[in-house]
């Protein structure tokens, strides 16, 4: 059994996070995503891996072409981790505002 790869894991990297927000916009093949990047194209298929492993891409054939596609509803386990630390510097930052607040009315 394979395990998958999880997406805080792939998110990691910044050529992956660039190459999410490339096809984001519109699926490419994979030959217009390694043009986009001075890494070598086997490089770009390594990382493209690993985004297909954890659900962030899919690769779809079209002719004789691979296009990659972004499937980012994987990334809503990102969000919800961040959101709950989100809400908790907020109150920190809030808690922070009121005592600076308080200690200057004080001058």
């Amino acid at each position: 059994m394979t395990t998958r790869r999880d997406v805080f894991q792939a998110i990691a990297d910044p050529t992956r996070r660039q190459i999410i927000s490339r096809i984001s916009k519109e699926p490419l093949t994979m030959n217009a995503v390694a043009e986009a990047f001075e890494i070598s194209r086997q490089a770009v298929s390594k990382h493209m891996q690993i985004l297909t492993e954890c659900g962030l891409v899919v690769m779809k054939n079209k002719g004789r072409e691979r296009y990659c596609e972004a499937r980012l509803d994987q990334l809503e386990e990102v969000a919800s981790w961040v959101g709950q630390y989100k809400k908790h510097w907020e109150s920190r930052f809030k808690a922070l505002d009121t005592y600076l607040s308080k200690i200057q009315t004080k001058k």
